[in-house]
């Protein structure tokens, strides 16, 4: 082999390399409910054999009322994870690089079916569709156009309490960033709302948000989000589920530039990580429970991150695999222990298929 083709394969090799490391993302992510408490020496389990190994390095944890919150007992949930448990799971996320980010749901996600979760339950006041009542067999369509329950952002009350849970679970899993959900908000500015009848949706989503981001800000911390809200369904063709046809669109121009976007697309690989990075936003993608979009996803947003300048490129944060199901029924699942559909075994194959695809050399 004579010098010059020693030169050109160095410097092919050298390339790769660089390209490699420019692709490289710097957030590996699994999101998932927490565990109960009967569940959690088993979920810890799996953080140490399945995720350690797959170099996991984000930890985003469905938490809601499922911790024994000392400021609103009130609000806590039956066989709720306590002080000592959440410790454990802080303890061996520190000890492997993994960010832990807890999520508590705020303004939409207040309900699910037939069924009305704490905070609309111990405080119905902050209900911003009093007039909405939960049906004994739930169906959609409804006429009600009811999915999930939302809290007002306008009630004078409402921060005091959301607050209190978030600055204790801040505290407990000593974290740095905060997950506030926020997706699939279908009721906002309701009509008969005495405080949000008239306000432009997008102003109140805004609001919420800048709210949320500007209490986290006083202690550093910084605030994530799911995406779909800022996206305008029918302009982009998404849709009511992965994007807004209320309106609430326009929020993207107005709120602050330094929350994080989770971008959430599960039936097909929608370029919308380049929207979000484009109008300021570091984003990340995320999947649901089809390997092949998963796949595609991942291969995009490294499309992107090495041909984009280094402004932008630095906007695509990497990927966290979504997981809808409780903690203990997606191991059941992946651990085979149960008889599942392709359906439900569809978040654990998406799961393997994308970190092959992110561990690839």
């Amino acid at each position: 082999m004579n010098f010059r083709n020693i030169i050109a394969i160095s410097l092919l090799v050298f390339t790769l390399q660089v390209q490699a490391q420019e692709a490289s993302f710097e957030v590996r992510g699994f999101c998932i409910a927490a565990p109960k408490s009967k569940g959690l020496p088993a979920f810890l389990k799996f953080i140490e054999q399945e995720l350690v190994p797959r170099k996991v390095n984000t930890l985003l944890l469905r938490v809601d009322f499922n911790y024994q919150y000392k400021s609103r007992p009130e609000l806590r949930d039956e066989d709720a994870l306590s002080e000592e448990a959440v410790k454990q799971l802080v303890t061996l996320c520190q000890k492997n690089g993994i960010n832990l980010i807890p999520q508590i749901n705020l303004l939409g996600h207040q309900s699910w079916a037939e069924t009305t979760y704490n905070l609309l339950i111990k405080y119905p006041e902050f209900d911003e569709t009093p007039h909405v009542k939960m049906p004994e067999i739930y169906e959609w369509p409804n006429e009600d156009g009811l999915y999930c329950k939302s809290y007002c952002p306008l009630h004078p009350e409402v921060h005091g309490v959301v607050f209190d849970l978030v600055d204790e679970i801040m505290e407990v899993f000593e974290a740095k960033d905060f997950h506030a959900g926020m997706d699939e908000v279908f009721f906002i500015g309701d009509d008969k709302c005495p405080r949000c009848s008239g306000v432009d949706k997008a102003e109140l989503f805004a609001g919420e948000v800048t709210k949320i981001r500007n209490h986290l800000a006083q202690k550093n911390r910084k605030l994530w989000i799911w995406g779909d809200r800022l996206l305008n369904g029918k302009l982009t063709g998404l849709g009511m589920w992965e994007a807004s046809m209320n309106n609430t669109h326009r929020a993207i121009d107005i709120i602050p530039k330094d929350v994080v976007i989770c971008d959430w697309h599960y039936e097909r690989a929608e370029p919308t990580a380049a929207y979000f990075a484009m109008k300021g936003f570091q984003v990340i993608t995320c999947p649901w429970n089809k390997p092949e979009v998963a796949r595609q996803q991942t291969a995009d947003l490294k499309t992107l991150k090495l041909h984009s300048n280094k402004t932008l490129s630095e906007k695509y944060l990497g990927m966290i695999q979504t997981v809808w199901s409780g903690s203990e029924s997606f191991m059941e699942v992946f651990h085979e222990e149960i008889e599942a559909s392709e359906r439900q075994k569809g978040s654990a194959k998406c799961f393997i298929a994308l970190f092959e695809e992110l561990n690839q050399k």
